[in-house]
């Protein structure tokens, strides 16, 4: 798909700043003047779509509102319901949301920017790749939109990486959760990895992933966050369902935000990531599984890299196939029965006589 090509919408590199703009004196201003008015000034409830409504392209997000949209992630554990195969049908429950699917615009990072652009390409490669590496390609495809619609929200950070990697300095609650868990210790596999940069290219070249519209939060079908009663489920692709925000941060007009040109991959705490992993039953000196295979790779093993040692390879769509019993050989049936069937006797008339050797 081509590059959506709108004025104002083309990245650029600016002078470092967050779009954050909490703007004190403009808020306390405000809500002086609810007060004076008598009037209970719409803060918390407009990001769920619950206050007046209005133009979000012409209201900066205040500070309760983007605390709101931090708390809605799937690290912090306090926020799951529950997991597991209740979690899916219980997910599989709540009905697809009859707003409408509106296609967000492309996102256009020069490839000539330079590191800026490496950067922005190494974070939003890792977000598809630790995210949704065992995902169709339209699920890859739609974590990246994820991410790009954050970075034009105002309710989110202005580039890529700090989209990606909001909250990584917690110990738990970061927006993705490959940031903070201890999967970044380990290194990628070559192939879904060059197929996760080739995503990340495309998103940052104006791809649209349009099924997922201004999707801004998603998780996966065997947890049921508390959040998921609250936004607008839009679709489910593969293990992943994909959310919206009601009302005005939800709508296409919102997503204006200027891009910042800044990206930092910020530095880990390697000892918390290790702490994390172990925590979870985990070595962080444990090869990492290779995608599609049901057991990681022996250190021993001796084969070429493209041959998978006898695993099964769930990624090439390989079935076994065991012959149906009833269209087996008569030996076969006669095998089963216990039972051990005589040699023809025309085999045994066409035996042919030995010959002896002369000497």
């Amino acid at each position: 798909m081509s590059a959506v090509s709108v004025p104002g919408l083309v990245a650029t590199a600016r002078r470092p700043s967050r779009r954050r703009p909490a703007i004190v004196a403009s808020i306390s201003v405000a809500v002086l003047l609810g007060i004076g008015a008598g009037t209970q000034v719409p803060v918390v409830r407009d990001v769920l779509g619950l206050g007046t409504g209005g133009s979000a392209a012409a209201s900066a997000a205040a500070p309760e509102e983007i605390r709101e949209v931090e708390a809605m992630t799937v690290d912090d554990k306090s926020q799951i319901i529950v997991e597991g195969l209740e979690a899916e049908e219980r997910n599989a429950a709540i009905a697809v949301s009859g707003l409408p699917v509106e296609r967000a615009s492309g996102f256009v990072l020069a490839g000539d920017s330079g590191n800026t652009y490496a950067t922005a390409l190494k974070c939003l490669a890792q977000a598809v790749y630790y995210e949704a590496a065992l995902e169709p390609v339209d699920g890859r495809r739609a974590v990246a939109q994820v991410v790009l619609n954050r970075v034009r929200s105002p309710l989110y950070p202005a580039s890529v990486c700090g989209v990606v990697y909001e909250g990584s300095h917690r110990t738990t609650g970061c927006q993705f959760s490959f940031t903070c868990d201890g999967s970044l210790l380990r290194a990628p596999t070559q192939g879904p990895w060059r197929e996760a940069q080739d995503i990340a290219r495309q998103a940052l070249a104006g791809h649209v992933q349009a099924s997922v519209g201004t999707a801004t939060n998603y998780h996966a079908d065997y947890v049921l966050p508390k959040w998921a009663f609250r936004l607008a489920k839009i679709d489910k692709i593969g293990r992943h369902i994909f959310y919206r925000l009601h009302g005005k941060w939800g709508q296409r007009a919102a997503f204006t935000g200027a891009y910042n040109g800044v990206e930092r991959i910020p530095a880990l705490d390697r000892d918390t990531l290790r702490a994390r992993m172990l925590a979870s039953g985990q070595r962080a000196d444990d090869p990492a599984p290779l995608p599609g295979l049901t057991v990681p790779p022996a250190v021993t093993d001796r084969h070429a890299a493209n041959d998978v040692g006898g695993r099964l390879d769930v990624t090439r769509e390989w079935r076994l196939s065991i012959p149906d019993p009833v269209s087996a050989s008569s030996k076969y049936k006669a095998a089963i029965a216990g039972d051990t069937p005589p040699a023809p006797e025309a085999e045994q008339a066409s035996a042919p006589p030995r010959t002896a050797l002369a000497r």
